[in-house]
């Protein structure tokens, strides 16, 4: 047997999703953006792409996120489990 939660919980969010959310985010999205800045999620991206520099041996000052000032490019390596 599927507990109540197991099947509520999901219908109300589609009925949300489906029904409500296309009314209500143009109300809801001004209070979000106060809380939820793009800006935060770039900083995040630029500093996660220095620390795979520096992993990788790639990471200069000047370079700022960009490839090496001698033409390299950054390959990310695949991880192999």
């Amino acid at each position: 047997m599927v507990c109540i939660p197991c099947i509520v919980i999901p219908v109300l969010l589609w009925v949300y999703k489906r029904f409500l959310e296309p009314y209500l985010y143009p109300f809801i999205s001004p209070i979000i953006n106060l809380f939820w800045t793009k800006k935060a999620v770039l900083e995040t991206a630029a500093s996660d792409q220095k620390v795979s520099d520096k992993k990788n041996g790639n990471y200069t000052p000047e370079s700022n996120g960009e490839a090496a000032a001698n033409g390299s490019t950054i390959v990310a390596d695949k991880k192999t489990d």
